[in-house]
């Protein structure tokens, strides 16, 4: 955890410093409290407690301001870490063999990651829900766990200077405590991670699907079936969670079972080594008999957290092995599909039946497998539209596109009537996304972004889809005719699609068989 967070130990030592520092406060704190008390009830001079009256008011106030500054330092170093993560795990990803393919109902979405085949809710959970579950390491195991021990050692050391008996029974109930509940805290974790993560990631999956396919799964009569696979799914984490819940109240108990045990033993001892004449010979004082009581209730402070910490470190183990296997490479090359070159030409089509490899074959030569390449633009079939206005859209692929070449662009695909229609023209808010457009639109307003995009070449996936047959025919003759006008002749276009329009001008098509092996044609060859 330590290297994929990249944890500054100087960092980490002024996050523990300060929380030290903190709990070190509350412990002096009571220590002073409980001998101001007693020496109070002597009824001394008031000058007598005035140091003593200061400094109560001086650890009151640094115990508050300490914590403060230890949150601050402890949740620097937690964010700075979360963010060294998650760019680790994306730069992974964005170089590791990757691709998507759908199953054969069309319905979700899988990707093959390092060689590991996931959902896209699985993936999810790892680079969202995984790396937040590493963070809190920092925060609740990390910090905590230093700060226990230190200040366990000082309470300890502090009752054994009045008497080594107390301080024996402080140190078993801060065992106890610090120990034995963490302990069944981590086994109702690791039960309810066991138990609970492959329900929880089913039902992410599963609610993914749903929300992106929901039309699709309602016509195929299908959406019913995949909300009760969620639903099941989402009790079963629920019941799992309940049954580890049992275990971790007798964790939760462990904690002010010793607190009272501490006391019980601390006060026994008191009595037996204090008599009726103020303190038998080498027995103690007042002052140090309510020292003896007083200040274990303080020391438990530091490892009451545990039981969450343990509880925290095992998720988080289980997160860390996630992320692993996310960052481990492949071991054969046999999973991932055959690819070719990019072949010459200013105008290519790639034709095959669906699942052959098309869009992996584009998005290989994208560079999306290994090192993207510069003045290549990819735009995937299912790419997304933002909340945001029309023109911002399509500034997601050129941000400094002007209004007059972004309604050009719109026209050309044929939004030209819709966006007359709009009272705010490229300015109307498209406030649900994709949801706020038909289908055709959709692919219009990607195609027009597709067209203002600087790069030299443009590699479009299935640009006509959802388009009425003779309209999706014409774009098509137009992108891959090189004095159409659509796109300028210098630039390549390249084109996924599942059937050629006839009168098409596209000088080379790679056909990919069932198999995924790719047939390269020139079909102008012969005539030149």
């Amino acid at each position: 955890m330590w290297r994929l967070l990249a944890l500054s130990p100087a960092r980490v030592a002024v996050a523990i410093a300060w929380g030290v520092a903190a709990l070190g406060s509350g412990l002096g704190l009571a220590a002073l409290a409980a001998w101001l008390i007693a020496r109070a009830w002597q009824m001394p001079p008031v000058l007598d407690l005035s140091v003593a009256v200061v400094s109560v008011r001086a650890l009151g106030i640094s115990r508050g301001l300490c914590r403060y500054l230890e949150r601050l330092a402890t949740h620097d170093v937690a964010l700075r870490a979360m963010t060294t993560a998650r760019t680790s795990v994306y730069r992974t990803l964005a170089q590791s063999d990757v691709w998507w393919w759908r199953d054969r109902a069309g319905s979700s979405g899988r990707r093959v990651v390092a060689g590991r085949e996931m959902r896209r809710g699985d993936v999810l959970v790892r680079i969202g829900t995984d790396i937040d579950d590493l963070g809190a390491v920092v925060v609740r195991v990390l910090v905590p766990v230093a700060v226990a021990v230190v200040l366990s050692l000082a309470a300890v050391g502090l009752i054994a200077i009045i008497s080594p008996l107390a301080a024996v029974i402080l140190a078993v109930a801060l065992g106890v405590s610090g120990i034995v509940a963490p302990w069944l805290s981590a086994v109702a974790a690791r039960a309810a991670e066991r138990a609970v993560r492959a329900d929880r990631a089913e039902f992410t999956a599963e609610a993914v699907t749903v929300l992106d396919h929901a039309a699709e799964l309602r016509v195929a009569g299908r959406l019913d079936a995949a909300l009760a696979v969620a639903d099941k799914a989402s009790h079963r984490a629920v019941a799992a969670e309940d049954s580890a819940a049992s275990r971790s109240a007798w964790a939760a108990a462990a904690t002010p079972l010793s607190i009272g045990i501490s006391a019980l033993g601390a006060l026994l001892v008191g009595i037996a080594a204090y008599g009726p004449t103020g303190g038998l010979p080498g027995g103690m004082t007042p002052m140090a008999l309510t020292i003896l009581v007083l200040v274990p209730l303080s020391a438990f402070e530091a490892v009451g957290a545990l039981p969450a910490a343990a509880t925290t470190l095992t998720t988080a183990r289980a997160a860390l092995h996630r992320l692993r296997d996310t960052s481990v490479k492949p071991s054969a090359a046999a999973d991932k599909p055959a690819t070719i070159a990019m072949p010459a030409g200013r105008r290519v089509v790639v034709l095959g039946p669906s699942g052959a490899g098309k869009t992996t074959l584009l998005m290989a030569w994208a560079g999306l497998f290994d090192t993207p390449r510069d003045g290549v633009t990819f735009f995937a079939e299912d790419a997304h539209l933002f909340g945001t206005s029309i023109l911002e859209n399509l500034r997601v692929a050129r941000g400094d596109l002007s209004l007059d070449a972004a309604e050009s662009a719109l026209r050309t695909v044929g939004l030209g009537p819709w966006l007359d229609s709009l009272p705010d023209g490229v300015h109307t808010s498209l406030t649900a996304g994709a949801a706020a457009v038909s289908g055709g639109q959709r692919r219009r307003i990607l195609l027009a972004r597709a067209l203002v995009a600087p790069a030299h070449t443009l590699l479009l996936d299935e640009p006509t889809e959802h388009l009425a047959a003779a309209e999706g025919d014409h774009i098509l003759r137009d992108l891959l005719d090189a004095n159409s006008g659509l796109v300028a002749p210098d630039r390549t276009v390249v084109v996924v699609t599942h059937q050629l329009p006839p009168g098409h001008g596209a000088d080379t098509i790679v056909t990919v068989d069932a198999t995924g092996t790719c047939h390269v044609e020139y079909p102008h060859a012969a005539a030149n």
